[in-house]
């Protein structure tokens, strides 16, 4: 201990080794740092004299954001939108879905999206159009709605050529073999399957409220493709359809990340005057029906005790879903119920707290904070064309569906009752978040310029849309939801429905200024 101590005093003292040289030499010499003599009067809030001032990018006006739309003789829309980066998302949509199958058989869409990208008349088979696509880093999808049909590439800008002409390929010479038609009907019969089986009733249940809220019309029509379907549609069944909806006038070829006169002349090149594998000739029969809203119920007693077996198996639940007409995304009220959606939001009982995740929503605060019964309250808005559909979906334990029921009428009617101008404002910031944190991301942008441009022929910009949201008032809101409550509703159940009150009662409630059920007496239960 002494000798430490007695070496740490001679370090002190500088009478080591070490500090004998020190004294030789003098002061250890410090490494002059860039910021130290050469400007040291100067703030680092001040720019540095003597130095070139920076020149930054910028945006004359908005015409670099705008999406430039180009009509080619045949009809066909190309639309383009800037976006810097290596790559690009180039697609066609087209005005196609299970909405226009009223003549036809239902499920032919279904099939059409598990048929793309198969063998076509330049690529043998689906591999082939994957390596082709592998050497420009490209990955392809498609997708069908109720409404639309979407081919989409994501590929490096550089391949923009081969991408055009590939998509040009597979929309209009699909060859539909017998051996890729049965693999497709394999491929439906699964999902069938997996759509009954899931925990995740979502899916099934929005098919069956568009189905009491529609039916037998437009988007009321079955999305999926019905079991007793499977095996009638062949090649002579699609090349029937496809000749009336793949036609040039219902296409637009949209492109992000990419110049627009380089898209129009890739379309130019592959798409005008292109003579597809059903043949050409003029859409003869192609559905104009405007949906017809009817209201109803929608039931499929299912037992639920069994849906996610194991350690920790799912409850049983039995699933509501109430529904009431809204309006088209072509309507000036489409964005005060987008508003009234956010502001209702919701989700599961299990969800995490923190920012955006909707915790000051209505179907929070007044139904998942003060009911623990309930295992989930959200709500949902489906806009098309011409019709639109405000849902909530709730689920709960079956003993509890009446007040389950109860307690959806009573937010459904609160909604034309007076709006705090601060969930107003929350809910408006809410959705404004979303879109632009939506729009960061490449392909999203080129699905809203497409359907846009589908729509409208044209495309209002998300800086546009912010500006729309914002005049929102609490009296828009108010508007919008009364004239919504005096429409007939539309109810999806699933699961065990013994305790679900009649389909008279539950427009009743939605007519009543406290949305009560009407009374009902039994003697036994």
């Amino acid at each position: 201990m002494a000798a430490v101590v007695l070496a740490a005093t001679r370090l002190l003292r500088g009478s080591g080794s070490w500090g004998r040289s020190r004294l030789r030499f003098g002061a250890p010499a410090y490494r002059q740092f860039s910021s130290g003599g050469a400007y040291p009067s100067v703030p680092l809030s001040s720019p540095l004299p003597g130095v070139p001032k920076p020149v930054f990018a910028t945006v004359d006006g908005q015409e670099k954001f705008e999406t430039r739309v180009t009509t080619l003789e045949n009809g066909l829309r190309v639309a383009s939108q800037n976006k810097f980066g290596q790559f690009c998302t180039v697609g066609i949509l087209i005005n196609s879905g299970s909405r226009y199958e009223a003549k036809y058989l239902s499920g032919i869409a279904h099939f059409l999206e598990k048929l793309a990208f198969s063998s076509t008349d330049r690529f043998d088979s689906k591999d082939e159009i994957l390596l082709t696509l592998e050497k420009h880093g490209g990955i392809c999808d498609c997708q069908t709605s109720r409404d639309t049909t979407m081919y989409a590439v994501s590929a490096d800008s550089k391949g923009l050529d081969t991408v055009v002409g590939l998509l040009a390929d597979v929309v209009l010479h699909p060859r539909l073999t017998d051996e890729e038609i049965e693999l497709t009907r394999m491929a439906v019969r699964f999902e069938l399957e997996d759509l009954g089986m899931r925990p995740d009733p979502e899916p099934l249940l929005t098919e069956m409220i568009h189905e009491a809220a529609y039916r037998e019309n437009t988007v009321g029509l079955h999305r999926f493709c019905p079991t007793e379907n499977i095996a009638k549609i062949d090649r002579s069944v699609l090349h029937s359809y496809l000749r009336n909806y793949y036609t040039p006038d219902r296409m637009v070829l949209a492109g992000v990340g990419v110049g627009h006169e380089q898209l129009v002349e890739c379309a130019r090149k592959y798409l005008l005057g292109a003579r597809p594998a059903w043949g050409g000739g003029a859409a003869a029969h192609a559905d104009a029906s405007v949906a017809q809203y009817t209201g109803g119920i929608a039931k499929l007693e299912r037992d639920m005790s069994s849906v996610s077996l194991g350690p920790t198996p799912f409850p049983e639940l039995t699933h509501i879903m109430i529904g009431l007409e809204s309006c088209s995304f072509l309507e000036g009220d489409f964005l005060p119920f987008a508003v009234l959606n956010m502001m209702m939001g919701g989700g599961g009982s299990f969800s995490a707290g923190g920012p955006g995740k909707g915790m000051f929503t209505r179907l929070y605060l007044n139904v998942l904070n003060r009911h623990h019964w309930m295992y989930n309250a959200t709500s949902y808005h489906h806009s098309y064309e011409d019709t639109g559909l405000l849902c909530i979906h709730a689920s709960a334990d079956p003993r509890q569906v009446r007040e389950m029921v109860e307690i959806i009428t009573r937010e459904f009617v609160l909604m034309a009752g007076t709006v705090d101008v601060v969930e107003l404002e929350r809910a408006k910031t809410q959705l404004m978040s979303m879109l632009m944190m939506n729009l960061e991301a490449r392909p999203v942008i080129f699905e809203d310029v497409g359907r846009q441009v589908l729509a409208t022929r044209s495309r209002k910009l998300p800086h546009e849309l912010c500006a729309l949201i914002r005049a929102v008032k609490p009296e828009d809101i108010k508007r919008v939801a009364s004239a919504m409550l005096r429409r007939k509703p539309a109810v999806a159940a699933l699961g065990d429905l013994s305790d679900l009150p009649a389909y008279e009662h539950v427009q009743a409630a939605l007519a009543n200024k406290d949305g009560r059920l009407p009374r009902t007496y039994r003697l036994f239960r």
